[in-house]
């Protein structure tokens, strides 16, 4: 077989070539096939197999949290009711709206009860989580150092929940609020000034939930509508 017969291929009288001419042929034909039997069938079917085995890579994991999940679901659970009654609990300490004036009163009370003088006791503007309203409340209140560390005793030991904060106490007889003030802590202590904001809690109704949801879903069409 020589160079020359690959120069002078007829293919209307393949059939007369030389053997080796053919054989060399043929074996070319297959290679030509063969690449593209696998660009044609056999790649694609390849990249569908790395797909599938990446999809059973993730099903098995999330076989394996299932299952890690079913075999603790008893724990879960427990732990759902314990979560529930802790909850239970602690909603039962936020009043609702129509328990809210008795706990102002219960408030005003317990600093009267100290002795205390109140020169300012007024309810700010309610504000709304999710399922609960803040009401800030400005106190400023006359008494001892003791009477005081008692009244803010008295208010962490309500049924209800009320904090305590933006504390300042000053002399009575201060006029310069910026001033440090040292607090003496015996019985004749002369009276101080408290200033602070206390904030209590309520918990939403069924039908503030309600309007309060519809007028967020209102805001998002809105800002959508915006766009």
């Amino acid at each position: 077989m020589k160079l020359e017969d690959f120069n002078n291929i007829d293919i209307n009288n393949a059939g007369n070539l030389p053997a080796p001419v053919k054989a060399v042929l043929l074996g070319m034909l297959f290679f030509v096939m063969v690449a593209l039997g696998y660009y044609l069938l056999l790649s694609p079917t390849l990249e569908t197999l790395e797909q599938e085995k990446a999809k059973e890579e993730d099903l098995r994991k999330v076989y394996f949290d299932k299952k890690s999940q079913a075999i603790n679901l008893s724990a879960y659970q427990a732990q759902m009711v314990e979560i529930e009654k802790t909850f239970g609990a602690l909603l039962k300490q936020l009043p609702d709206r129509s328990q809210i004036d008795g706990l102002l009163t219960d408030i005003n009370q317990a600093g009267l009860a100290r002795g205390l003088e109140f020169e300012l006791f007024k309810p700010g503007q309610e504000t709304q989580a999710e399922f609960y309203a803040e009401m800030p409340i400005a106190i400023k209140v006359t008494g001892t150092y003791h009477d005081l560390g008692a009244f803010a005793t008295d208010i962490s030991k309500l049924s209800r929940i009320v904090t305590l904060g933006e504390v300042f106490i000053v002399n009575k007889d201060s006029t310069d609020k910026n001033k440090d003030v040292k607090v003496k802590s015996s019985a004749g202590d002369s009276n101080l000034v408290m200033e602070a904001v206390a904030k209590t809690y309520r918990y939403l109704d069924a039908a503030e939930i309600a309007e309060k949801r519809r007028l967020e879903s209102e805001k998002a069409k809105s800002g959508k509508k915006g766009k």
